[in-house]
């Protein structure tokens, strides 16, 4: 039953409910940043503990980012419809359950199951926590509140590695996953008896999930077909058909529905559709270079748990401190120049990588590629973003930011796919330091590859936005998984609310 609409007392940040509003939402976005920062650490454990190949890593962290791609979008229209809080507790208790199946998994095919069941969950809380700062707060405090939000959240991304680092080399693997159920019984608890209720108001009550199946059942069968492509089996190359089927059928349900998840109209401003392409070239290789090095760092460089999830804290940290300045240096000198300079910064970082391999000095070898990619993502993120509010109309800017959202999770699961295939990988490739080592080194230029193709693209195609339009309000930002998830003015969330 839908939640009727509901004008929630203008709460100011001073106050106990407010400070209970930041609290909530705080915990609910770090279990989804924190979980997206820290399994890629876990892996070369998980693998050693459940006997399993590359290829069930790669699904290791595909199976959440398909299903948490695909239903972003339907996770911000069910909160607008069904209320906000109720929606934002429910991904917290789903992502939470979730997480307990994965810390106890017994084996490879379930731990991918339940990652399946947490992107699920994601989807369903991560849209949902900004939507309740700005459903909730007074005008005059939503941007503080905002920042405070982003910022802690920035900080809960940064801890992520380390953390994630700490558990594997400590209590297991598995707490990297557990350690989500005491969060979730701390924040939904707060969240049902202090944050206010809000919604949309919208009447009807159907919504795109036929688009929602296809586009995941598009997202999981290509990533199938790459991830098993060495095989070269006649059934991998029927996958790959069905999955572009899928997507072919995607586009004309969107097409052709009244209220679809993804309206293909918006992509008729030239900006937007080529800011997107942009997002897909960069987080397709910034996805690929997180996930293969975190495992170069341990099965080749031979660092702890430990030693590599701290040894990335520097790109995110860089982002926490700078994306700020680098929006308002954006807002003075406009896009074109960081969207072409970022992502050259990270093709030297990527170029730098060469140098990390058996033995590997962190001062000499590591962390000047590090830096320089943090350099990169600073100067290219916060003007992404803005790029991507300005090129649509402002009451659409929580969708677009919404589809540039799930476009680089999306990039990310298909390059993690992709990435060992291109680069010659075998499914025990990283049980030899020699073979992963000789692989890494194969995909780190065509991660670079394609950062270039993406400020070349940039450089031809992104102009300065016409003045008085949207801005981004999340200033500070610290994930390496997606560019920051903006939701409309008034607190709507992502998705275009349900269809018709």
């Amino acid at each position: 039953m839908a939640v009727t609409a509901q004008h929630a007392p203008a709460v100011r940040i001073s106050s106990r409910t407010g400070r209970w509003i930041l609290l909530t939402t705080v915990l609910g976005s770090s279990m989804a940043m924190l979980d997206s920062t820290v399994v890629n650490v876990a892996l070369p454990r998980i693998g050693r503990d459940l006997d399993a190949n590359l290829a069930a890593l790669q699904w290791t962290v595909n199976a959440y980012m398909v299903t948490l791609a695909d239903l972003i979008l339907l996770g911000g229209s069910l909160g607008d419809h069904y209320g906000r809080r109720r929606i934002f507790v429910l991904g917290v208790v789903w992502f939470a359950t979730a997480s307990l199946l994965c810390g106890l998994a017994p084996n490879v095919g379930i731990l991918v199951a339940a990652r399946a069941l947490q992107g699920i969950g994601g989807a369903l809380l991560t849209p949902g926590s900004l939507a309740l700062i700005q459903a909730s707060f007074h005008p005059d405090d939503r941007g503080r509140a905002v920042g405070l939000w982003s910022g802690f959240g920035g900080i809960g991304a940064a801890v992520g590695p380390f953390l994630g680092g700490w558990l594997v080399a400590g209590p297991g693997w598995r707490w990297v996953f557990l350690l989500n159920v005491p969060l979730a019984l701390i924040c939904a608890p707060i969240a049902v008896r202090h944050v206010p209720e809000s919604s949309g108001g919208t009447a009807h009550g159907r919504f795109d999930v036929l688009g929602a199946a296809l586009g995941a059942l598009s997202l999981a069968l290509v990533t199938y077909a790459l991830i098993e492509a060495r095989n070269g089996t006649l059934a991998v190359a029927l996958t790959a058909a069905a999955g572009v089927l899928a997507a072919v059928a995607f586009v004309y349900v969107e097409k052709h529905r009244g209220d679809p998840m993804m309206p293909p109209d918006i992509f008729a401003s030239r900006q937007f559709t080529a800011v997107n392409l942009v997002t897909l070239c960069v987080y397709a290789a910034f996805g690929g270079f997180f996930f293969l090095t975190a495992l170069q760092l341990q099965v080749v460089a031979g660092y702890s748990p430990l030693e590599a999830g701290t040894a990335l804290l520097p790109t995110t940290v860089l982002m926490l401190l700078f994306s700020a300045r680098s929006g308002a240096l954006a807002d003075r000198i406009g896009p074109r120049l960081p969207l072409t300079v970022g992502p050259l910064l990270c093709a030297v970082a990527l170029l730098l990588m060469l140098r990390v391999g058996k033995g590997a000095d962190y001062l000499t070898d590591v962390l000047p590629a590090l830096l320089v990619m943090g350099a990169g993502m600073v100067t290219l993120v916060a003007p992404l973003t803005a790029t991507v509010l300005a090129s649509v109309d402002t009451s659409r800017a929580g969708l677009a930011s919404g589809i540039n959202n799930a476009a680089a999770r999306a990039a990310g699961l298909i390059a993690v796919a992709a990435l060992p295939l291109l680069a010659g990988m075998g499914p025990e490739a990283y049980r030899s330091a020699d073979a992963f080592d000789a692989a890494f080194r194969r995909a780190m230029p065509i991660c670079a590859a394609v950062l270039v193709a993406g400020a070349v693209l940039a450089f031809a195609t992104v102009r300065r936005p016409a003045p008085g339009c949207r801005r981004p309000e999340c200033r500070t930002h610290g994930s390496v998984t997606a560019p920051p998830l903006e939701t409309g003015r008034g607190g709507a969330a992502s998705g275009t609310g349900p269809a018709s």
